[in-house]
């Protein structure tokens, strides 16, 4: 799971978004990552190896539901691609009521995308393949 070791930081009675332990995925993810979350509708981000995590959320108190929400699905994800044969899972989109997430795996690395429901999931993907490819 996640080491959460807390960076909070308070400024004039605004609560900054929360990093932690940074992943040592490729250095270009991380900061395609970095870019996407500058788009309007972005919540935050999960980047995640075998040894390590890097949550960038806008709500702190929320660090918990979104890892739990990201290891959840991928586990979930992984078991139906298991059971019905259908190979490996390479991403997955969740559509809630108010927002939804976008999930992917690479060969070393797997991401967690939280958005608005307006955003368009397309362009996020393309961001991620033109950014990928750079």
């Amino acid at each position: 799971m996640v080491k959460q070791k807390k960076n909070t930081q308070e400024m004039e009675g605004e609560i900054l978004p929360v990093a932690f332990e940074r992943a040592t995925c490729e250095d270009n993810t991380r900061s395609m990552l970095e870019e996407i979350k500058k788009c309007s509708g972005v919540k935050g981000y999960i980047l995640e190896n075998t040894n390590s995590a890097t949550i960038d959320v806008d709500d702190p108190s929320k660090v918990t539901n979104y890892a739990i929400l990201s290891s959840s699905t991928f586990e979930t994800g992984n078991q139906l691609s298991q059971l019905l044969n259908l190979g490996n899972m390479k991403n997955v989109l969740i559509t809630g009521k108010d927002s939804k997430t976008l999930h992917l795996k690479t060969d070393h690395c797997t991401i967690s995308i939280f958005l608005d429901k307006n955003v368009e999931t397309k362009k996020i993907l393309e961001k991620v393949t033109t950014l990928k490819h750079e």
